[in-house]
């Protein structure tokens, strides 16, 4: 069955970090919350909420992004860099495990 899903960020965390080279990187994204909704080809829908973890440490002042400046695509994108190359297949797993249970009928038995 075809599985059609979305993405979408629930929180940011930020800090100053220091790089590598010793620049301050002003309300760099530390964590990220995010969810993951699954829809099937009726329309059942299940979801899975995350959270990912990054540093700025490797981040040349010139190549980083102010906060404001950010694009929620963007910080998708690092996160599916992330999870798509490393778990992405629980993640999909405990969606499906969702739409399973609200799909199992649990009728009244037929001798009641």
């Amino acid at each position: 069955m075809s599985m059609t899903y979305t993405w979408e960020i629930t929180s940011l965390k930020t800090q100053n970090q220091t790089n590598i080279l010793g620049d301050t990187l002003e309300n760099a994204v530390v964590q990220t919350y995010w969810k993951k909704t699954g829809t099937d080809a009726d329309g059942n829908t299940g979801s899975f909420s995350g959270a990912t973890p990054f540093t700025a440490a490797e981040t040349p002042a010139d190549s980083f992004v102010a906060f404001a400046d950010l694009k929620e695509d963007a910080v998708l994108e690092w996160i599916k860099a992330v999870v798509v190359g490393g778990y992405e297949k629980h993640v999909n797993e405990q969606i499906q495990k969702q739409i399973d249970e609200k799909t199992v009928a649990e009728p009244d038995m037929p001798w009641a």
